[in-house]
């Protein structure tokens, strides 16, 4: 770039200095406003993250925020787990099982000490609670903990717990899982996607016992006549200090695989990345994987009321009563995560209003969007009441009508 010289001609310079000097200083206040008031759209870039597939979703709302490949069914080895326990929490919260369960292990249950390295060596005959039967499913990710599981769930078959697994699948509307056994051994039809794990993931930690134990780094668990102590397999827990969770999965076909959940300053999300890979192809680290992708989130994200109690969001008109309205405010707050670059939308939807009303009738909703995908939705209320318009009001729209 070529510079122009100040003492090749300063009475020139003079008079520029001097020009944009009574520019600034004579400047409309609007202009200069509107300057400092111009929106920073600037975003952090997503992670390079090299694995088969990874995602990331908000934890409260399940709001889809980034990922590569979030729809491709892949592998998953144990992190099929997951399911398995929220399976068997669905059970518990309907009533069909207790957490304080007695579980008798099977011969079947038993032989997966021999077969997998992630098992707890529980021995045939032994009973064990089914508390204690999802601590050593999701902690160490027993194998045979997690066969007793299925067993016990399914009325003594293992297939009619994998029926349950796949009709919760269903239930949650997930396009591209299935579950061919309880522990996620590698088969052609065990697998899901990233964004699908995710899910299940966000609808377990909605369970607090699920979410206490998937945050504990060790535990006791007890059988009829022993203690074992186990430890977790999530290392992310003792590295990463925002990580409240979930899940590991590795397998010969899986590879490194991870379901991580964070909570920081009111913000929390879940991370999942299936098959990490390192640059040259050989397995990668998953744990810095989804410390990246989290940290990530935190530093994009910030979480904001998208819907406000009592902001009005509608003035619906009043019937027979031309250019009355009145307002439709919010009765609950919709919170959910955006950045400087998000379109925000909101949605309202009203009936035909009835010919009267008092104060705080329920007349509409208002929904909220984030980049098109619905985070939340509210009831919409009358601020005031009104009263059902008098005949000579109804005259008078009527004539008013007929006029315009």
């Amino acid at each position: 770039m070529r510079r122009r010289s100040n003492l090749a001609r300063p009475v020139w310079a003079s008079v520029a200095s001097a020009f944009l000097l009574a520019l600034v200083l004579f400047a409309p206040a609007g202009v200069a406003a509107q300057e400092e008031a111009a929106p920073d759209t600037t975003v952090l870039a997503p992670p390079e993250i090299e694995a088969g597939a990874w995602a990331l979703v908000d934890a409260e709302t399940g709001l889809f925020l980034d990922g590569e490949n979030p729809d491709g069914g892949l592998p998953l080895a144990s992190l099929t787990k997951v399911m398995s326990a929220l399976v068997a929490f669905r059970e518990i919260e309907a009533g069909e099982a207790s957490l304080d369960d007695e579980v008798v292990i099977s011969e079947d249950a038993e032989s997966y000490v021999g077969l997998v390295y992630s098992n707890v060596g529980l021995i045939s005959g032994e009973t064990v609670t089914l508390r204690d039967l999802l601590v050593a499913t999701l902690i160490p990710s027993g194998t045979d903990a997690v066969y007793a599981l299925a067993e016990h769930l399914g009325d003594g078959s293992t297939e009619a717990f994998v029926a349950r697994m796949n009709e919760e699948a269903a239930a949650l509307g997930l396009e591209d899982a299935n579950f061919e056994s309880p522990a996620g051994l590698d088969t052609p039809e065990n697998f899901a996607s990233a964004s699908d794990m995710a899910e299940i993931s966000r609808e377990a930690m909605a369970y607090p016992e699920f979410a206490e134990i998937v945050g504990q780094t060790e535990a006791t668990i007890n059988t009829n006549n022993r203690e074992i102590e186990i430890f977790t397999t999530n290392n992310l827990l003792n590295a990463y200090e925002p990580a409240t969770g979930i899940k590991t999965g590795t397998s010969p076909e899986s590879g490194p695989s991870l379901t991580a959940s964070a909570e920081s300053d009111g913000e929390s999300y879940i991370a999942v990345v299936l098959d990490a890979e390192a640059e040259d192809g050989t397995p990668g680290d998953r744990f810095e994987d989804a410390e990246e992708i989290l940290e990530y989130a935190f530093g994009r994200y910030d979480r904001e009321a998208l819907i406000a109690r009592d902001e009005s969001y509608e003035n619906l008109p009043l019937p027979y009563r031309r250019g009355e309205t009145v307002e439709l405010v919010a009765t609950e707050e919709v919170f959910g995560p955006v950045d400087a670059a998000s379109e925000v939308e909101r949605r309202v939807t009203t009936p035909e209003p009835p010919p009267s009303a008092r104060a705080g009738e329920e007349l509409g909703e208002v929904e909220v969007l984030v980049d098109g995908q619905s985070v939340g939705s509210s009831p919409l209320v009358t601020r005031e009441a009104y009263e059902e318009a008098s005949l000579w009001q109804r005259a008078r729209n009527a004539v008013t009508g007929i006029f315009q």
